[in-house]
């Protein structure tokens, strides 16, 4: 009795081989897995080496200079920033550029002026706002193009699809210093760079929402007999507006960055001030910068989150919690 139920118990033989196979799978994905990361480790050392050795600076020899420019960034007193930041004088003023803040300040009317720093700052907005739309523009006429279910035909398709993909392609500092060659200084470039990179990336994340939306609609203006053009305004824009205009805030924030970066390569705005005040070792004037910028910033991204909730919803945002 006891003997019989013992065999029971027992595993059998296909149950067995099918544990030691499991065993050796896990085994030699362990092996794979410390492999790659052994190799990944490897890899990245003989990279830093090699970055290292062909650094004329000498990128270990300087790692303990790391923190010697945040040091060289503390103002002589710190309400400085607070002055350099309103255009207020400075008790330390000598004359030279350093701690000339008054000088920058925008005469609106009589006794009333705007800060430079807060005109340049709203230089930058305009850029990012006006490339924005430019880039919702021709990424929103685009997109019914390069969708394979609204495209009117195999070739336009291909041919738009790759006009993004191009504008797409490069990055917006590489435009900007295309066209600063061009057409010199100024938020000329800054927006033609910009607008151009986002028509590319609108127009991408628009054509996907289109093949993705519901096609009941515009099958009963079909069959009612509606052209092209009616069936995508009244079958397709109501159905992906809400998420085409989620895209462009999402890419609004984006752009407000990127016009910061252009301009500290002359494409305007703040961007550009901050590359000088760095360069000339102004301290209250970089920090008022980069206060002023973290500001913006954080404003414009929770504007936008808030206005996106508004627009789709809560439950767009809800994935993975």
């Amino acid at each position: 009795m006891s003997m019989t139920h013992v065999a029971e118990n027992r595993p059998s033989a296909a149950a067995e081989a099918m544990e030691r196979h499991w065993r050796s799978l896990t085994a030699s994905r362990r092996l794979y897995s410390l492999g790659g990361l052994a190799g990944l480790v490897a890899a990245l050392a003989a990279s830093l080496w090699f970055a290292n050795e062909t650094s004329a600076g000498k990128f270990f020899d300087r790692l303990p200079y790391f923190f010697d420019f945040f040091i060289d960034l503390a103002p002589r007193d710190w309400v400085e920033p607070f002055r350099a930041l309103f255009d207020l004088a400075s008790p330390y003023d000598d004359g030279s550029l350093k701690y000339d803040y008054p000088e920058g300040r925008v005469d609106l009317i009589a006794g009333f002026y705007m800060p430079e720093y807060f005109y340049k700052m709203l230089e930058t907005i305009n850029i990012a706002i006006l490339a924005t739309l430019i880039g919702l523009t021709f990424g929103f006429l685009g997109s019914f193009l390069a969708a394979r279910n609204t495209a009117p035909g195999a070739w336009l398709l291909f041919f738009v699809r790759r006009v993004f993909d191009t504008l797409r392609a490069f990055p917006e500092i590489v435009i900007a210093g295309f066209f600063v060659a061009v057409l010199s200084l100024g938020p000329i470039p800054a927006i033609i760079a910009i607008a151009a990179h986002t028509v590319g990336a609108l127009g991408k994340m628009f054509f996907e929402v289109v093949e993705n939306a519901d096609m009941k609609a515009e099958e009963g203006l079909r069959a009612a007999g509606a052209n092209w053009m009616e069936r995508m305004r009244f079958g397709f824009v109501p159905a992906v507006l809400p998420n085409f205009m989620s895209y462009f805030l999402l890419r609004l924030e984006i752009n407000v960055r990127a016009s910061t970066i252009i301009g500290a390569v002359g494409g305007g705005g703040i961007g550009e001030l901050l590359r000088l005040s760095i360069s000339q070792g102004h301290e209250a004037k970089t920090i008022a910068i980069i206060a002023l910028l973290l500001v913006t910033i954080t404003a414009v991204d929770q504007f936008s989150a808030w206005l996106r909730r508004r627009l789709v919803g809560d439950q767009a945002f809800e994935f993975g919690r």
